[in-house]
């Protein structure tokens, strides 16, 4: 093992992606878990087993020398996270997974870790994330053409999150099933607040932009978490042309334990985020081999 001096990291959030980043972290031979930081009314709760050696807060100011923070927030709580620890000159990752906002949010957050110094990794999950980076190899290799990307069937964390914002939900969990050619149907299930309306609760779940391009049904049940499974998976596929051959046909396919894949894509995220110049950056759009850790040379004997 090296003798390098560690990288220290810090925590934002301890859900599922937050005790899986946790656990990537302390598995790494080069970052070091700083802390969890949680909300105030979590730290009344007990303290999980594996966090007794670690400091929780409720503020990253309350850590010393964190270098990089990881925001395992809910999705849409991800900029303005982002915004306030930029600000302190920590560089942040996160796995923001709203496709459409996703490069005006980078250029947000471009603005902002400039005049700071700092470095923010955004949508550092497997899509957008990895997967992006899956998609622009197979446009690199036929540059005409038509890319598939296919979820599932799993859980969806971000649409899962989405629902359980919802007032009157207790508890809730959102799978994604492929139908194929890229198109998805979302099976929702729902464990209502007593007193909550089931209709109105369907309704606003329906209309949430994370559910409303899909075929999406909603469904009651007493005991969400007799329903749960972290497991997810994708098939991307492409068919082109490499110069004017037609026919060229590639397929990518993975199935993961989704949160543990998130927080390992994280880790090599912050890895990366300390090699580059201030700024905002997705993943397309850094060298792969600053996510690695260990000597260039070696890794590139290894790789090439």
């Amino acid at each position: 093992m090296s003798n390098e001096k560690k990288h220290r990291v810090a925590v934002i959030g301890y859900g599922n992606v937050g005790r899986f980043a946790a656990q990537a972290i302390l598995a790494s031979e080069d970052l070091e878990l700083a802390g969890i930081v949680r909300r105030p009314e979590s730290l009344s709760a007990l303290v999980p087993p594996e966090l007794a050696d670690t400091p929780v807060v409720t503020s990253i100011e309350n850590l010393d020398h964190v270098e990089v923070a990881f925001l395992a927030v809910p999705t849409r709580q991800v900029p303005k996270y982002a915004e306030e620890i930029l600000r302190l000159g920590i560089n942040t990752v996160d796995s923001y997974d709203i496709h459409d906002e996703l490069v005006r949010v980078k250029k947000t957050l471009d603005s902002v870790a400039r005049h700071a110094g700092s470095v923010a990794v955004i949508s550092a999950g497997w899509d957008p994330g990895t997967d992006s980076l899956i998609r622009a190899i197979l446009e690199i290799m036929a540059p005409l053409g038509i890319t598939t990307t296919n979820f599932g069937p799993g859980m969806s964390m971000g649409h899962t999150t989405a629902v359980k914002a919802i007032p009157g939900v207790k508890d809730a969990l959102s799978i994604t099933c492929p139908k194929g050619s890229g198109v998805h149907r979302r099976m929702v299930y729902v464990e209502l607040n007593e007193g909550a309306d089931f209709d109105t609760v369907r309704e606003a779940v329906i209309a949430d932009p994370y559910f409303s391009n899909d075929e999406t049904i909603v469904m009651r049940t007493d005991n969400v978490g007799n329903l749960k499974d972290l497991g997810h998976g994708v098939m991307i596929e492409r068919k082109g042309v490499s110069g004017i051959s037609s026919n060229q046909r590639f397929r990518f396919e993975m199935s993961i334990n989704n949160p543990a894949a998130t927080g390992q894509i994280m880790v090599g995220a912050a890895r990366a985020s300390l090699k580059q110049s201030p700024g905002a950056y997705t993943l397309p759009e850094l060298p792969l081999i600053d996510f690695l850790y260990g000597d260039k040379d070696s890794l590139l004997a290894k790789l090439v």
